[in-house]
């Protein structure tokens, strides 16, 4: 029986120590996949990138083709160092993708400003989220279901808006956005503590995605609200 205890609290503290390597890991991939993500933006402002101007239901087409092939391959390739390569790839795209809203707000005399604060405020909800995740001891995974029907909900209506136009949409969509990847942060992050998300390169895909939209949605909202055309 002393045997089986020791071998019990050994394969607990296992486990334990690997959760924790797996969460230090996906945060240092994190903040690495800031960088490439930040220059892919910078050149995209500097060359005025974009896939067809003028024809965002091709443009739309085209990123979600090139989006979901790169995350395919970073599934595939996520148990070698290949993955991470892959992985910076797609915050690169990522970064050229993020240009045009860039560009948009530093057409705002001040745009540096908005983004800077969209930029802490995200950084503030991942700070948040991740601390009640590591923190609580409530358990999160029954919003999996919930909030994948959100995010369809987010895609459905984003599609129809491209053609509709429609700003109330457009603004209720960023609000729920925000709302919805915000609780994934919550969801993720316990997943990895849980021990459900082992890969830290597949969880640094998750949390960077919802980072990533999180400060898209908060930035056209700040645009739209305190951007000065002066």
């Amino acid at each position: 029986m002393s045997q089986q205890l020791e071998q019990s609290f050994a394969y607990g503290n296992d486990n334990a120590l690997i959760r924790h390597r797996v969460l230090r890991n996906t945060y240092w991939l994190l903040a690495l996949s800031m960088i490439p993500t930040v220059i892919g933006a910078w050149i995209g402002v500097q060359l005025n990138f974009s896939f067809f101007p003028g024809r965002p239901g091709i443009s739309f087409l085209i990123f979600m083709a090139v989006a979901f092939g790169f995350m395919y391959a970073i599934e595939k390739t996520k148990e070698s160092a290949t993955g991470v390569a892959v992985l910076l790839g797609f915050t690169f795209f990522m970064g050229l993708m993020l240009s045009r809203l860039i560009s948009h707000t530093l057409g705002y005399s001040n745009g540096g400003t908005l983004i800077m604060t969209a930029f802490g405020g995200t950084a503030m909800i991942l700070g948040v989220m991740a601390t009640i995740a590591t923190t609580s001891k409530r358990d999160f995974s029954g919003l999996g279901k919930w909030l994948f029907v959100g995010l369809m909900v987010i895609i459905v209506a984003s599609i129809a808006n491209i053609f509709l136009q429609l700003p109330a949409l457009y603004l209720v969509v960023s609000v729920m956005a925000i709302g919805i990847f915000s609780a994934y942060i919550l969801y993720d992050v316990q997943e990895i503590i849980n021990g459900g998300e082992t890969n830290y390169i597949s969880a640094t895909l998750k949390i960077y995605l919802d980072v990533y939209n999180i400060f898209v949605n908060l930035l056209s909202l700040l645009g739209i609200f305190g951007g000065n055309r002066d």
